[in-house]
């Protein structure tokens, strides 16, 4: 008997460890490694190189990308160390870091990316859903394990200069693209994995801001990244673009930009999932996170092929255009699946927003296989004051299926009411618009 009811607690017991185990949208757990916060202490990554020991001034006039790469090129040689930028403003062109090498930005210290592009070599990279030939980044790390990114300085990427060139090339050319006008990002990580990226300022950005392309296991916490969007515009500067990545965790981070805060990228044109540099993301949770003005919260797009497993929630958002953006592009094969949005306080122009992307849109000659979709989207425990609830446009060109909107309390002057037959098997438990229940 009493190896039966040692039998029975035994089972009690793995049932509740099973009950309590945190599932990702698909019903898959959550890794432990989601819960493991502790930021990286730079004490434990080796030597620490004062770049003004080394001959670098704190001068903001003085272009000193060489003598910084030469202090990275010493600690790697050296097996590894930090690069710490200490108080003072110090100007530089790429800088690339590598095996084994870290960089800490001082609180009161700036790392400020130069306004010239010829400080910024062309080479392999990746941008907008391409694998091609473009501009380094600012900060460039590219197949390293455990590389960080830490303090509580500034990476100002200057971009004024750069953003007024862009809108001055609008108007001559309004079909101008982003790429065509020259421009850096602030911060490039690629092929890497166990990165992390916490403390610091990211502002001013020329181009995308942070951009994880084919990364895996990425911890970024309490970041404050910002770019205008008055009185002069700052195109393209999104927060955080994540591409073809797996386990990402975002944290704690106030992110205000001229275009989406976090957007997830991975391919575009018609046979886009077959290429091999392209590919989908992969469990992603987004959560405690403050949004000033931007285009989007949470954007799918607008290069994008298979995303799985997005988790956004126990956000604020002030003066956001849209919560949750579904980008259909035409021309590629695209599929949005388990995402969910929950706990989310504030206000925005539109609380969903799905319909075609077709800027810079090219069929490439070939037919469309078959329609893209979004399928098992959650928005759950929502209070939003929005100028449009149910912001969808129908189209042959994708399927929306197994959405559930469940204790929505919203605010809104338009797109009150969901149209019949705009997505499939449509679940509502407790949804308010202006005091009126959905049903």
């Amino acid at each position: 008997m009493k190896k039966i009811v040692l039998f029975l607690l035994v089972c009690i017991h793995l049932a509740l460890g099973l009950e309590a185990k945190e599932l990702f949208p698909d019903g898959t757990p959550v890794p432990d490694w989601f819960r493991q916060n502790k930021a990286v202490d730079i004490k434990t990554l080796g030597k620490a190189y004062r770049i003004t020991d080394y001959g670098v001034v704190n001068d903001s006039t003085i272009l000193q990308t060489e003598k910084i790469q030469s202090i990275i090129d010493q600690a790697s040689a050296a097996g590894g160390g930090v690069v710490l930028i200490p108080k003072g403003t110090f100007l530089s062109g790429a800088l690339f870091f590598k095996a084994k090498t870290h960089l800490f930005i001082e609180k009161d210290a700036v790392l400020k990316g130069s306004d010239d592009i010829s400080n910024f070599p062309i080479l392999p990279t990746r941008i907008e859903g391409q694998s091609i030939n473009y501009f380094a980044a600012l900060v460039n790390a590219d197949s390293l394990d455990g590389f960080t990114v830490s303090g509580e300085g500034t990476i100002d990427g200057n971009g004024l200069r750069y953003w007024k060139s862009f809108w001055l090339r609008r108007k001559v050319n309004p079909n101008c693209t982003n790429i065509e006008e020259l421009r850096p990002r602030l911060v490039y990580i690629s092929n890497s994995k166990n990165v992390q990226l916490s403390g610091v300022k990211l502002v001013n950005s020329p181009f995308w801001t942070t951009h994880l392309y084919k990364c895996e296991n990425v911890k970024v916490s309490d970041l404050y990244i910002f770019s205008p969007h008055q009185p002069v515009k700052a195109p393209s500067t999104d927060a955080i673009d994540i591409d073809a990545c797996t386990n990402v965790h975002i944290r704690n981070c106030y992110f205000s930009v001229n275009d989406d805060a976090i957007a997830l990228k991975g391919g575009k044109g018609p046979s886009a999932d077959q290429d091999k540099n392209n590919g989908g993301n992969r469990n992603i949770i987004i959560e405690d996170c403050t949004y000033g003005f931007c285009h989007s919260a949470l954007t799918c797009g607008s290069e994008a092929i298979h995303n799985r497993n997005i988790v956004l929630r126990r956000c604020t958002l002030n003066n956001a255009k849209r919560l949750l953006w579904l980008k259909m592009r035409p021309d590629t094969p695209q599929n949005y699946e388990y995402i969910l949005v929950e706990d989310i306080k504030g206000d925005a122009q539109s609380f969903l927003y799905v319909k075609p992307w077709t800027q810079f849109f090219d069929m490439k000659g070939q037919t469309r296989k078959a329609p893209s979709s979004s399928m098992n989207v959650t928005m759950r425990n929502i209070a939003l004051k929005c100028d449009v609830f149910f912001d969808v446009v129908q189209s042959d060109q994708y399927q929306l299926s197994d959405f559930t909107f469940e204790n929505l309390d919203i605010q809104a002057t338009a797109g009150t009411e969901i149209p019949a037959g705009y997505i499939s098997n449509l679940t509502l438990k407790k949804v308010q618009v202006n005091g009126k229940k959905l049903k």
